[in-house]
């Protein structure tokens, strides 16, 4: 099963008329067209893409992550702040890269509550059900949560894909295989779990113990992104080769009888 979560472009009419940011600053937030490569390498998988924009509401933040310096109310919460949250990086994000705050004005627990009721929640409801559903009728579900990074800087070749699994805890080793071995056979460099390791959508499904297993990708821009990280590039289709070759790979491991080998 794949997720999209961040590649929406839809921005309300409420947004619109309460950010103090030029809209196009909040393309910022966007995994910048992770669902054209979604739905290029997608065959026969159950696909879910987010239309919603991540300014309006952050699909892989979790319900309890409100900004207390947004939000009226999110202060009597009592939850810990998380770094995400404290960086404007929380349910509703409050920042956005170098443009700085997004809001002209603090938003009001009723309208935060209201996006969570009809985005956030319905949202996590249909990956559950699904998932739930596969592991029925499969005896294993595997969520591919696709999401995309800004290139990394580090000594010698950058890691083009992030693999994350929460250390562990959100997905079967032997998944985690697959995915290492699909991009290495492409030559591709990747890194595990740093400095991305899984948020909510991961935390929340991935049950390896129940046999259902959660995996997020992020996929450097630069790889698949023209110059201007804004429309797909010249090695688009490498990156689209690399998706497919990923979940053949751990469709193969999912198959009858792979259990035994592990």
């Amino acid at each position: 099963m794949l997720a999209v979560p961040h590649a929406g472009r839809d921005y309300p009419a409420p947004l619109q008329s309460a950010i103090r940011v030029p809209l196009a600053a909040l393309k910022g937030l966007e995994d910048r067209c992770a669902d054209a490569l979604a739905l290029e390498a997608w065959r026969d998988e159950t696909l879910f893409i987010a239309h919603r924009a991540r300014a309006w509401i952050d699909l892989n933040r979790g319900e309890q992550e409100r900004d207390p310096k947004l939000e009226d109310g999110a202060g009597l919460l009592g939850v810990p702040l998380s770094a995400k949250l404290r960086s404007g990086l929380g349910l509703v994000p409050r920042r956005v890269g170098n443009s700085g705050d997004i809001w002209s004005r603090r938003l009001s627990s009723a309208e935060v509550l209201a996006r969570i009721d009809e985005d956030h929640r319905p949202y996590h409801e249909a990956l559950a059900g699904a998932l739930s559903d596969a592991r029925t009728r499969h005896g294993v579900a595997v969520l591919v949560d696709i999401h995309s990074m800004p290139p990394l800087a580090s000594i010698g070749e950058p890691a083009r894909l992030v693999i994350g699994d929460r250390f562990g805890k959100s997905a079967g080793t032997r998944f985690v295989k697959r995915i290492e071995d699909a991009a290495r056979a492409l030559g591709v460099s990747i890194a595990s779990n740093t400095p991305y390791a899984g948020g909510h959508t991961l935390e929340r499904h991935g049950a390896p113990h129940n046999g259902i297993h959660a995996v997020q990708l992020e996929f450097d821009r630069s790889f698949y992104l023209d110059a201007a990280l804004d429309r797909p590039g010249p090695n688009f289709a490498a990156a689209v080769r690399l998706l497919r070759t990923i979940l053949d790979g751990l469709l193969d491991e999912a198959a009858p009888g792979a259990l035994a080998a592990e």
